[in-house]
Formats: C-alpha cells, structure tokens, sequence
C-alpha cells in the first residue's frame, strides 16, 4: 500500500486494494474530466524493491477549453522497483486544448510499463478529431541517462486532423523497461502484424534497449486497440499480482 497519498481539487486518489503486493492508485477528476483552466501536477515515488500502479477511474474527459488544460506526471522509480502507468485514453471534445507531459527517471535497475492513449473524442456526436491541440510529451531516463523522448502532436494549424488520421480511431503508445518486465518487452515485439490491406490496427515496435521497447498504435476503434494492448501486457497481472484490465470493462 501507500505510503503518502495527497491531493487537491480537481484531482482525487483512491486505493483500491489488488490482490497482489502492488500498491494501487486510480486517479479521478471531478465531474469526470478537465475544464477549461485545470492543469494537474502529480509527483510519484516508488521506493527500492515496490511495486505500483497508477491508473485512472475512465476515459479522462477533456471539455472544451480555449484557455487550455494540462496534465504533468513526474515519477522517480528506484532500484529493483515498477511503476505501470495505464491510464485509459485521454478524450478530447470539440474545442479542447489539451497539454500533457510525462517525466520518468528510473534507476539502473527499475522498471516501467507506461500506456498513452488519445481516442478521436465523441465520434457518435460528430466531433471526430475536432479538438483545437493536443500535445503529450514523453522523456524517460535511465541511471541518469535519457532512453526517450518523444511527442505526438495534433493541430489543425499543421493540416485537418480528420483527414491525417484517416479511418483510425484511437491512437496508443506503450513503452516497457527494466528487468522486471522484460518477457512483457518481448511479447510486445512478437506482436503478430495484421495482414489485409486495411487492417482494424497498424503496429510498430521499435526497440529501445536490450529490455525495452516502444509500441506505436493506430487503431479503427478503442475496442480494437485496447484488444492489442491487453495481449501485449498478457503477463501484467504475474509481475503485479493481480490483473488490472480484470477490474475494467
């Protein structure tokens, strides 16, 4: 379990008990998602030897916003510790401005597992990838020494998004590391490739390190991807204890 857990409106932390020795923490929002103005900061530590997820309640919902919202998340994780970060997708409606960044520093022998995910928002509704910006930023360290960085941007000033992201849906990025979740690395990269010339999903690991990878996602629908997602992280719930995609529908 936590140690130290502490937060301010509008952001909640729960402690689901897992089955297992991890420490659970779920992030919630009030009324579900981001207004516009809200900027969350979250500092999390994972000491020698634990094991931590963070995780989120649903979908987190970014409402229009002209002034913008943001996210940071600023993790240290020690020696021999995990921290999986598996969020569900971030969902941008019409007119959101949306700013994420992601910092991790693991020590030499740490280990991650961290999922991103963008949908293109409220389909059904008519609002497909008409958010105003959506910037998230990752940077991952290592001992002191920077194994990623990268960013996916999307705005309109650069070309209409609907017509870039074609008939994808949602868009996944998972990234693992460390000893302790190398068979995870392994199944990400024998990941089988769909065949057919326009497959439900387009996939493309990429390896980092000897024990890590980066997984990019395109997916036709949530459903579909996060179909991938779970085959790839099959082996979560041995290195957790208990399974997190058994709790969500």
């Amino acid at each position: 379990m936590a140690e130290r857990l502490y937060a301010t409106s509008p952001l909640r932390l729960l402690e689901p008990r897992g089955l297992g020795p991890a420490a659970w923490i779920v992030c919630a929002t009030l009324g579900g998602g981001l207004v516009d103005g809200d900027g969350i900061a979250l500092e999390v530590q994972v000491k020698e030897g634990a094991s931590a997820l963070l995780g989120t309640q649903a979908s987190t919902k970014i409402y229009r916003s002209p002034g913008g919202t943001s996210q940071r998340l600023t993790a240290e994780v020690a020696e021999g510790a995990l921290l999986a970060v598996l969020p569900d997708p971030v969902t941008c409606f019409e007119g959101a401005r949306y700013t994420q960044e992601t910092r991790v520093a693991l020590a030499a022998g740490a280990s991650l597992v961290l999922l991103d995910a963008v949908t293109a928002g409220r389909s059904s509704r008519g609002e497909r990838w008409l958010f105003d910006r959506y910037l998230a930023r990752i940077t991952i360290e290592r001992a002191g020494v920077p194994l990623l960085t990268d960013a996916l941007e999307l705005d309109p000033a650069h070309g209409a998004v609907p017509g870039r992201m074609g008939r994808f849906e949602a868009l996944y990025t998972l990234v693992v590391v460390g000893p302790r979740v190398a068979p995870i690395a392994d199944d990400v990269l024998a990941l089988p490739r769909p065949l057919g010339p326009r497959p439900d999903v387009l996939l493309s690991p990429s390896p980092l390190a000897a024990d890590a990878v980066m997984l990019r996602l395109a997916a036709r629908s949530v459903e579909a991807g996060t179909r991938v997602v779970r085959a790839a992280l099959a082996r979560i719930a041995q290195v957790l204890g208990d399974d997190p995609f058994a709790h969500t529908r």
